[in-house]
């Protein structure tokens, strides 16, 4: 018999908002309770008209917050203070974006995806979530020529792809966090990530998020410039 998918309407709601609190205090962020309503709010907005969309999959209802949001979250463990900007490659339905534009407020965070139907999704996200310090832009990675003091990537292109531009966007100084894999065991791949990034002269780290955080492990690059 074909599993049943579960209707969004009949996924909890509100219930795991600890995954978030957990989340953001690994990155080295004590979320206010303004933060914990839009992040909510940004849990319903997924729910109700992302998912319906296609901008996640029908599955993806019951586990927002651990596998989408909190493990957005955990990309702040990048920076030891917020940077001054994040570009997104990739973003999707905002992901890991919105989630850091609340956890950092100050930060100008910019959206960036090709899909034109995704970007409308977004524009009604960012309005409903009012969120002024996101701008959100449509075109590819390729295209983009500025260098940026962070960036981050999750599931959006291939990682030696990612890597490579980080290399080439990334200001001196600056950060980029590549989300790699939810599995238990270190992603195989993840060591000729490191000596790609080395060899193009970034100071690189794959970084295990301690199971405790998301009720199990997540992995993530770091990289320097």
């Amino acid at each position: 018999m074909r599993p049943v998918t579960p209707k969004t309407s009949d996924v909890p709601r509100g219930t795991s908002i600890e995954y978030a609190v957990r989340a953001a205090h690994y990155g080295g962020v004590d979320l206010s309770e303004r933060q914990k309503e839009q992040l909510t709010d940004y849990s319903e907005w997924l729910l109700d008209e992302a998912i319906p969309a296609g901008g996640l999959g029908p599955r993806e209802g019951e586990r927002i917050w651990q596998r989408h949001i909190g493990d957005s979250l955990t990309f702040a463990a990048g920076w030891p203070e917020a940077p001054a900007e994040i570009l997104d490659v990739g973003t999707g339905v905002g992901l890991p974006g919105i989630p850091l534009a609340i956890a950092f407020p100050d930060t100008i965070v910019t959206l960036l995806d090709r899909g034109g139907r995704r970007i409308r999704l977004l524009h009604r996200a960012v309005r409903m979530l009012n969120l002024g310090n996101v701008v959100i832009a449509q075109g590819d990675a390729l295209s983009v020529a500025d260098e940026w003091a962070g960036l981050v990537f999750r599931a959006s292109i291939p990682p030696p792809e990612a890597v490579g531009l980080a290399n080439r966007l990334l200001e001196p100084g600056s950060v980029g966090v590549l989300g790699l894999s939810t599995r238990e065991d270190e992603p195989e791949r993840a060591r000729d990530l490191v000596s790609l990034a080395t060899a193009l002269g970034l100071d690189a780290e794959v970084r295990q998020v301690p199971t405790e955080v998301l009720d199990g492990t997540s992995w993530l690059l770091i990289m320097r410039s």
